[in-house]
């Protein structure tokens, strides 16, 4: 996608009442996770369509065909409003054949985290649809609302209902950086986010408050994954970032840098607002829904604020 000014295509929003799918992108999931998640999803007022059983392959939910056909019939269904994924893992760059993107119909509000930051990159970077990098069947919405491991409601809510404003969310993070940016709001996984280089969907962060997060790297490798999208030109034009939590990320030698370390080392001559620790993605906090491809500030000062500049759903 060439630098330009980008009009964004946004979905239909969840009201009360609306009708979403879950679909496996990746890998199979717990049935007694799936199981709370969509009762959980039922509670704030949606009917929720199940996946479907295919037989599991390897580490893979079903096969890739059966996989990308779930995820496109969604899109295809009008009475559909919603897509969620039941869980991340592995296998969504596996949809992406040469007949995925002909087969898309209608923008949904497509939600979920970790392994579905491919397919969240591909649907901005070739379809310029906003995506939501936020909670899964089961992986947030089964630990309920405000609990560990679980999601925070409002902003949730506010993501997916909100048709006439924006809004502004706490990041309850660390200023690295101090200052103010804005620019369109992008990102997710950040080893999701590394495997888009070279493809026909690298992520375009001209411009962008890149959101990374991650988690079970060690400091090492966070450096290198940061030090390559950096000698890729990935934060050349970037406004302002915004680092997740990085659990299970210590560091392995007592005294050693941590992740927190590396992307202040790494990412501080850049001289752009940052702030480290939000509970997005990869947290144990109740995990913010956040839109990707909406305008956005980042206010840089104390534990950070995100202001959403606009809706990014529609009526």
């Amino acid at each position: 996608m060439s630098h330009r000014e980008v009009f964004a295509v946004k979905p239909r929003a969840l009201q009360e009442g609306a009708k979403i799918a879950l679909f496996s992108p990746a890998s199979p999931v717990n049935q007694d996770s799936l199981t709370a998640g969509m009762a959980e999803l039922q509670r704030l007022g949606l009917t929720v369509e199940p996946p479907h059983s295919f037989q599991s392959i390897g580490y893979f939910a079903g096969t890739h065909q059966e996989r990308m056909m779930e995820f496109v019939k969604g899109t295809q269904k009008k009475e559909i409003a919603g897509l969620i994924a039941a869980r991340g893992g592995y296998g969504s760059s596996h949809l992406f054949d040469n007949k995925f993107n002909s087969r898309l119909l209608e923008p949904k509000c497509i939600v979920g985290f970790s392994d579905l930051t491919a397919l969240q990159v591909y649907m901005w970077q070739v379809r310029q649809w906003i995506t939501f990098h936020g909670p899964m069947a089961a992986a947030g919405f089964n630990a309920g609302a405000g609990n560990q491991a679980g999601y925070d409601e409002e902003s949730f809510l506010r993501a997916v209902r909100n048709t006439k404003s924006g809004w502004s969310m706490a990041l309850r993070g660390e200023t690295l950086v101090g200052g103010t940016a804005e620019g369109r709001l992008l990102g997710g996984c950040l080893t999701l986010l590394q495997t888009s280089i070279g493809t026909g969907w690298e992520l375009d962060t001209r411009g962008a408050i890149l959101l990374l997060e991650d988690r079970g790297m060690k400091p090492y490798q966070v450096d290198r994954a940061l030090l390559h999208l950096l000698q890729a030109g990935k934060f050349q034009e970037v406004s302002g970032i915004v680092f997740g939590e990085f659990p299970e990320c210590e560091t392995p030698k007592e005294g050693g840098p941590s992740v927190r370390d590396v992307c202040d080392a790494i990412l501080r001559p850049l001289g752009v607002p940052i702030v480290f620790g939000a509970p997005v993605g990869h947290t144990n906090r109740p995990m913010l829904t956040v839109p990707l491809g909406v305008r956005a500030r980042l206010l840089a000062a104390d534990s950070g604020t995100l202001e959403i500049l606009e809706p990014a759903v529609v009526d």
